[in-house]
């Protein structure tokens, strides 16, 4: 018999990673809306946005003021994502609590992201580690490609090993692992799991799953039995990856709260106000 976690907690990232791709150009009263939406749905940690260049990733050029403007509930966490020392700067500067920084596992897909190797985006992130602990800011860690890569193709478990560690090392509270192309089947989910968490203490993992080939559901079931009982996923599974050609939405968060549920598992999250959400931004984008 599996003894899955009774409870999971849920990292809503719809309104940053769901959205940052999404051409339809957003106000910030639609963004706010939407993260109010979700704060009322009983979701503890919702990304709000991404202090990185407009130039880049225009949807996210207006976080500043969407984080300012969004009714913040206590209990609640509302990170943002910081790729460099000038993000943690805005971020610092709109009295942000938490943050979030991103390496991959893959070094193909770290050049055609952030235009460097593993090894200089991990230095990168040492002022941004230094300014955090200055001002008593939690930081997130995100790998990507833990899975495999739309350039490399495998990657090996070590080499998630190698990146989850050096950002547990450095500071990161939580690691999220990422397959950020979905291809990951449940048996390499596994494998690639039991890796990582020779390395870094399960309570400090969470599993980041697009649904790509519709593996989602199953790679979280898989993650579930190895102990991880923390998810990202995304309102009405908005999202992709546009250094990740062909790469679908993040899982659902509808679905995985339903599927949750199901298996008794505990989140608190209220599936009604979810679909309010989901039918909110879907709207919104002209879906």
């Amino acid at each position: 018999m599996v003894n899955y976690p009774t409870s999971v907690r849920i990292v809503e990232v719809g309104p940053r990673d769901g959205l940052q791709n999404e051409k339809t150009a957003l106000s910030v009263e639609t963004k706010v809306k939407l993260i109010d939406i979700l704060s009322d749905s009983g979701l503890k940690t919702i990304e709000a946005g991404a202090f990185v260049s407009p130039r880049w990733v225009p949807q996210m050029a207006d976080t500043d003021k969407v984080y300012a403007t969004i009714r913040k509930k206590n209990g609640v966490s509302y990170p943002v994502l910081v790729p460099n020392a000038q993000g943690m700067a805005s971020a610092v500067a709109a009295g942000v609590k938490e943050v979030a920084i991103f390496a991959a596992a893959s070094e193909s897909f770290s050049q055609k992201n952030i235009n460097c190797s593993i090894a200089e985006s991990l230095e990168r992130f040492k002022p941004v580690m230094e300014e955090a602990k200055k001002h008593g800011i939690k930081v997130r860690g995100y790998v990507s490609c833990v899975l495999g890569c739309p350039y490399e193709g495998e990657i090996t478990p070590a080499a998630v090993v190698k990146v989850a560690k050096a950002l547990h090392d450095m500071g990161c509270y939580e690691i999220s692992l990422g397959d950020t192309t979905g291809v990951g089947t449940p048996e390499k989910t596994r494998v690639m799991i039991q890796a990582v968490k020779k390395e870094i203490p399960v309570t400090a993992l969470a599993g980041h799953f697009h649904d790509t080939y519709k593996h989602a559901l199953d790679n979280i079931k898989v993650a579930l039995e190895e102990g991880i009982a923390v998810f990202d996923s995304s309102v009405g599974g908005l999202g992709g990856c546009p250094y990740a050609p062909g790469a679908s939405g993040n899982v659902s968060t509808n679905a995985v709260v339903d599927m949750l549920h199901n298996m008794g598992i505990t989140t608190g999250v209220d599936v009604q106000k979810l679909a309010e959400a989901g039918t909110f931004i879907n709207k919104a984008l002209g879906r």
